[in-house]
């Protein structure tokens, strides 16, 4: 009787334990959605480690943070100009920056966010070498957007403390927080990253395991319908856009949304979708894509897509 005592208060305690409050997270991958992530959980008072291999990218990343927090700050405490000192000082002094993530994470961390590439197999070997290190109760997530969770997770002996966090971009001005369950992520697992996404000042939606969750299952067929229509002659690009501003009051039109997305981002995302469900009609590829993408017209970060950008 004794024993089983024993073993059940040792379950209470274990359970317990996954409910706790995270105050710990560690981020890996120190790009803007990376940053963005660092940002809100530092401003919510977390303590965070932002991680990634290369120094130069981290120092730009947190002079990145430091110049969005004095925005903030600028309209937070437009009339005490010293508490918004305060406020990004108090901030900053939450973030820590780190070039080796199995030490971070092994030194004790009640979350790890991943927002590094968007490639499974380098993913799976981030979480199969921190699974090796990470504290048992820490929980793992992913910010694809369009990577299966799943797929990540079978790397790891974790799959029931494992599910998506799904950011947009800019993450400290953008509200919505897709948080992703798989059949094996726990109730536990999956309530905690709610609660934590409404601590960050988000509005959490909740997603299963599914191409593209909800956001991008929606979004990524609009805009390749788009571009079949363009292709098919039924409407010139710019009559497109404009259609879909002033007709559904869309802020940018697809074409600009595609341009400004990245077009070999889109090409990616729907090239993996067309892999695992090529019957699809919604998932096929676009010559045009295509061809865009292999002349190295990426968008607006190249200065030329479907548009040309001075």
């Amino acid at each position: 009787m004794a024993f089983i005592t024993h073993r059940f208060i040792r379950s209470l305690s274990s359970s317990a334990a996954r409910h706790a409050a995270i105050k710990h997270v560690t981020v890996i991958g120190g790009g803007l959605m990376g940053a963005g992530i660092a940002q809100v959980a530092a401003a919510t008072g977390h303590s965070v480690v932002l991680v990634d291999m290369s120094e130069d990218i981290l120092k730009k990343s947190f002079k990145g943070i430091e110049t969005s927090l004095k925005r903030v700050a600028r309209k937070k405490f437009a009339e005490k100009p010293e508490d918004g000192e305060a406020f990004v000082q108090k901030v900053v002094k939450n973030i820590s920056i780190a070039t080796d993530a199995a030490a971070s994470v092994g030194q004790g961390t009640d979350l790890v966010v991943e927002a590094i590439v968007e490639n499974v197999k380098v993913k799976q070997n981030l979480f199969g070498s921190l699974d090796k290190v990470a504290p048992e109760h820490t929980i793992f997530a992913s910010n694809t957007s369009s990577l299966p969770i799943s797929d990540i997770a079978s790397s790891t002996a974790r799959l029931d403390r494992f599910g998506g966090l799904h950011f947009f971009n800019p993450v400290p001005m953008m509200k919505l927080v897709e948080v992703i369950k798989t059949p094996t992520t726990s109730q536990q697992t999956f309530d905690t990253l709610l609660e934590f996404s409404k601590v960050l000042g988000k509005h959490p939606v909740s997603c299963k395991d599914t191409p593209g969750f909800i956001v991008n299952r929606l979004l990524v067929p609009y805009m390749m319908e788009a571009v079949r229509l363009y292709e098919r002659g039924d409407g010139s690009k710019e009559d497109i856009d404009v259609a879909m501003k002033l007709g559904a009051s869309y802020p940018m039109g697809p074409f600009e949304l595609l341009d400004y997305v990245g077009l070999d981002t889109s090409k990616f995302i729907i090239d993996g979708w067309h892999a695992m469900d090529p019957e699809n009609p919604l998932f096929g590829p676009s010559p045009l894509l295509n061809k865009l993408v292999s002349e190295g017209k990426l968008g607006k970060k190249t200065g030329e897509g479907f548009y040309k950008y001075k």
